[in-house]
């Protein structure tokens, strides 16, 4: 039986992997990286890292193009109501690679999701099940684990967290960017790396100039009207002064939400 762990490069599909380690080996198991040309740099320390501290390959691929450059060539801008990055970087290039190289009868796909977030998991598992695959979610059964306690496990194996996490980051993907985040994530992506910030921040306003559009990233919700935000217009909010809910941070489910385009 081939395991093949969905290496995100977050806490939790390490916590997996380690389960599956423990519980199947190393023969048979392999931790696929699907990059998104995005990432921290320091993601990609850890990958290295994690996966010899699991002691399974790490295999990692990527489709050639970066978010942006897919919100161009699809003609839409992702947001909450649709993923055309995390569909085609994330899903179709795994899902691509599993066809070539495993075969569903003889394979078991393993995914971080825990057990605060099991209702992706049943949906995942139902979507790819329908095409034959098994998918499993170590991390949704006991004992429970929560994000600071595989954080504190890791620590304890050697390995120093991604640096997003200790820099209030939800999740460790696409180097603190993600289409379905909310204000508080990008308010702290402002305050952290405004460089970065600043990035996305004219990627957005570029693509919306050149292909005219009036969908935005983000949307305030604020009195009860929800209305499209840009970075530059929430960047502009926060520097007059403008709170922000900090606790909607919200972001990132790339294999389990199949997204609208």
């Amino acid at each position: 039986m081939k395991h093949i762990v969905m290496f995100s490069g977050g806490i939790g599909s390490w916590a997996a992997a380690k389960r599956v380690a423990e519980q199947h080996g190393t023969d048979d198991l392999t931790l696929l990286f699907t990059d998104t040309l995005i990432e921290d740099e320091d993601l990609y320390r850890f990958l290295g890292e994690a996966a010899a501290n699991v002691g399974a390959p790490l295999i990692q691929i990527t489709e050639g193009r970066d978010p942006w450059q897919v919100f161009l060539d699809e003609r839409f801008l992702g947001s909450t109501h649709g993923d055309p990055c995390s569909r085609i970087l994330k899903r179709q290039m795994s899902e691509q690679w599993l066809i070539t190289n495993c075969n569903p009868v003889d394979t078991v796909v393993y995914t971080g999701i825990d057990w605060s977030e099991e209702h992706r998991h049943r949906r995942l598992s139902q979507r790819r099940g329908e095409k034959g695959w098994r998918y499993e979610a170590p991390m949704c059964g006991p004992p429970y684990l929560t994000k600071p306690d595989m954080i504190a496990a890791l620590k304890r194996e050697g390995i120093t967290p991604p640096r997003l996490y200790a820099m209030g980051f939800a999740h460790n993907n696409c180097g603190g960017f993600c289409i379905k985040a909310g204000l508080g994530h990008f308010a702290n992506l402002l305050r952290t790396m405004p460089d970065r910030y600043a990035y996305h921040e004219a990627k957005e306003a570029e693509l919306r100039q050149a292909v005219g559009w009036r969908n935005t990233i983000l949307r305030d919700r604020i009195g009860g009207e929800t209305k499209r935000l840009s970075l530059k217009q929430l960047r502009e909010q926060i520097e007059a002064g403008g709170q922000v809910d900090l606790f909607d941070i919200a972001g990132c489910g790339c294999f389990s939400e199949e997204g609208a385009p």
